[in-house]
């Protein structure tokens, strides 16, 4: 099958390479005009800046390369990311944002941002529960930085930071509608608008969609060979109905954005306790709103920018931890944890550039996470045995929220100042120092800077030297966390940290090929997890470190008018400083390869190649090593079909890989976590 798919490649890329050699005449638009504006990002610094001369690692991924390759997700657009690697999470198929080898179940240690403004949820300190992805038509660019960034976002930017930002009225201009459908019942359909109504420049979108999901089987789970019943074999429950919505008025110095983002009967994958749940489901909301004042000229030479933002997020989770028929529980062990959480922020900074040779920005801010209202109900109670914990049956469901819930009502206030300097001591040549302090109410205070010397080389090549450190907080769930004895709280907590040296260049070898490096090294301390008392329970700890080193190489080549290859290679080694053995889960060897054909006027053929190798087990897990994997994917878009409709043709996996993420030590799903087979969809716009 390898040979197979080597070949299948090649000979696209030949049969790509001849078409192009061909040519298509003058008319014909140059390819790297389709795929949007990646010179310039926005996240590394908090400004507006080139990517090359950026004092992070940064990438940009724009609307057009969404569209070229076809995603109907955020996360098959970020798998296309240097470093980055999207594994899954066992419990609703989660994404864990893998990022130079730091994999951990809840992923935390990837901040996510919606147009600069966090969706952490305060119980996990990642992404609520109850997911269910993110669509992209109304995705207008992502930038992804890796490394450290606390001493600019604070808590949680450690390994990685992604921020998504949506369309504007300008970049929808007018009104456009799509709909999409699929393999395993996928359906969307979406209209989005972009104008100017009152004086506003008015941007709204809406889409609603459902799916069945990929219908993998999980061939054996937790409960197979004992002497309890079990579903396996069965499949993986992966369906939801979803909904998202957004609004953006943008008004002079003013812009108000509003976001709503539903899923009800989301699946839960393989089991929240690794044993088939075909009837469990969760429900989750997301709603945002974010007020933004943003005066260029307040004084001479000083730009300010004022910002207040409200999240809300809901979560109820109705689940079968375990089937019906076991001992005593006839309709099967229930458990519906359901959680509540609003976060307030408030932020103001201000970039002076009225120094020869400096670009200072400073700012404060102040936030409140209130996870207000837990709620509970279940029809067990663990109760210990030797070696661990069983459930005993309560007789029926019953509400525990009073006498003993898994967390009771927590919240906690931030307040954080930094200050950030680029300086141009010399020709060419570029410091980048800053430094952020942030309070927290719970437990103390921590202190992140970063160094980013940046060189330009020569008139085509830039380096970089970077170091930064990041912190994460403890979630709530780890200090608070009661009535669980799998999952105990612990005050006591501090912070996990990381700290990283980098070492980039960025080659512009010719006008038409790019060539980036990247070489890495980080350290984690205090590293936050559950471990294991002596009466069986677990307990949260700050009881590990983890040191990490690699590289990442990334290409661009503009073959020709028409064909476009580009592509990543990235390395890595984590060890657990504790055993001295890898750290488990994320690949050591990432291959990403991509051709982009426009092989006559309006007609584009997209190839991907995602490779995945060399994933090892955690030590105490015996299991045989992870397969390796990879995926080739077409996508065949035709633009200005009768002037003002667009559709395209998307096959993922079209090999059929068997693909597969890791399940978690000690191995209770021995086959670990089935991907999606072979799947087609078909997707059409219309812009009116």
């Amino acid at each position: 099958m390898n040979r197979a798919i080597v070949r299948a490649v090649a000979a696209a890329l030949a049969v790509a390479w001849a078409g192009a050699c061909a040519g298509q005449g003058d008319e014909e638009e140059d390819l790297a005009l389709a795929y949007g504006d990646k010179s310039f990002v926005t996240i590394a610094s908090g400004v507006r800046q080139p990517v090359a001369r950026a004092p992070s690692v940064a990438t940009v991924i724009t609307a057009e390369d969404i569209e070229a390759i076809g995603a109907a997700d955020q996360d098959e657009v970020l798998e296309t990311v240097p470093g980055l690697h999207v594994a899954r999470s066992g419990v609703g198929y989660n994404p864990i944002y893998t990022i130079r080898g730091i994999h951990t179940q809840y992923n935390p240690q990837v901040l996510m941002l919606v147009n600069g403004i966090p969706v952490t949820s305060a119980f996990t300190g990642a992404r609520s529960q109850v997911w269910g992805g993110v669509p992209v038509e109304n995705i207008a660019r992502i930038e992804v930085i890796r490394g450290p960034g606390s001493a600019l976002y604070g808590a949680d930017a450690f390994s990685g930071v992604i921020n998504i930002i949506t369309k504007t009225a300008a970049d929808i201009n007018g009104t456009q509608i799509g709909v999409r459908a699929g393999s395993f019942k996928s359906r969307d359909a979406w209209v989005q608008h972009g104008g100017t109504w009152g004086g506003f420049d008015v941007a709204a979108y809406l889409r609603v969609g459902a799916t069945d999901g990929q219908r993998q089987i999980i061939a054996a789970d937790a409960l197979s060979g004992t002497p309890f019943p079990s579903l396996a074999p069965g499949p993986v429950n992966l369906g939801r109905d979803a909904i998202d919505a957004r609004l953006d008025l943008a008004h002079d110095k003013w812009r108000l954005r509003a976001g709503y983002q539903q899923r009800d009967n989301g699946g839960t994958g393989a089991g929240v306790a690794s044993a088939l749940d075909p009837k469990g489901h969760g429900y989750g909301e997301h709603i945002s709103t974010d007020l933004t004042w943003q005066d260029a000229n307040f004084v001479r030479d000083l730009d300010v920018t004022a910002q207040a933002s409200y999240l809300h997020i809901t979560e109820q989770s109705d689940l079968t931890l375990y089937p019906p028929g076991f001992p005593g529980f006839p309709d099967g062990v229930i458990g519906n944890p359901y959680k509540w959480e609003r976060h307030l922020r408030f932020n103001l900074s201000a970039a002076y550039s009225g120094l020869q040779s400096h670009k200072l920005r400073f700012g404060a801010g102040t936030q409140n996470d209130d996870l207000y209202r837990t709620k509970e109900t279940k029809n067990y109670a663990l109760v210990p045995i030797p070696g661990g914990f069983f459930p005993a049956p309560l007789g029926a469901v019953v509400d525990v929220s009073d006498s003993a819930p898994f967390l009771r009502p927590h919240s906690r206030t931030v307040s954080h100042a930094y200050v950030q300097d680029e300086w141009a001591f010399a020709q060419d040549w570029y410091l980048t120092a800053g430094v952020r302090r942030d309070q927290y109410s719970d437990f103390g205070g921590t202190t992140n800077p970063r160094l980013a010397l940046v060189w330009e080389t020569a008139y085509n090549l830039t380096s970089k030297l970077l170091y930064g450190r990041a912190f994460r907080p403890p979630s709530f769930a780890e200090l608070y966390n009661i009535n669980n004895p799998v999952a105990l709280g612990n005050p006591n907590l501090k912070p996990e940290t990381n700290e990283s040296v980098e070492l980039a260049f960025a080659w512009q070898a010719a006008s038409t090929l790019q060539a980036n490096l990247n070489l890495f090294r980080y350290r984690m301390k205090d590293i936050l997890r559950f471990v294991q008392n002596p009466d069986a329970s677990f307990t949260a700890q700050n009881a590990g470190r983890q040191n990490g080193q690699g590289l990442e190489v990334e290409l661009v080549w503009e073959a020709s008018r028409s064909l476009r290859l580009s592509g990543n290679y990235a390395q890595q080694r984590s060890i657990d400083e504790a055993t001295g053995l890898d750290s488990s889960n994320a690949p050591r060897h990432h291959v990403y390869a991509r051709a982009d054909w426009r092989f006559m006027p309006g007609w584009t053929l997209n190839t991907q190649v995602n490779h995945v190798a060399d994933r090892r087990r955690e030590p105490s897990d015996t299991r045989p090593a992870i397969p390796d994997y990879h995926t080739v994917d077409l996508t065949l878009r035709k633009q200005k079909w009768k002037d003002d409709w667009d559709f395209a043709f998307t096959v993922r996996n079209l090999f059929d890989a068997d693909a597969r993420e890791p399940s978690p030590a000690p191995g209770l799903i021995p086959g670990d976590l089935p991907l999606a087979p072979r799947e087609w969809r078909f997707e059409l716009r219309h812009q009116l």
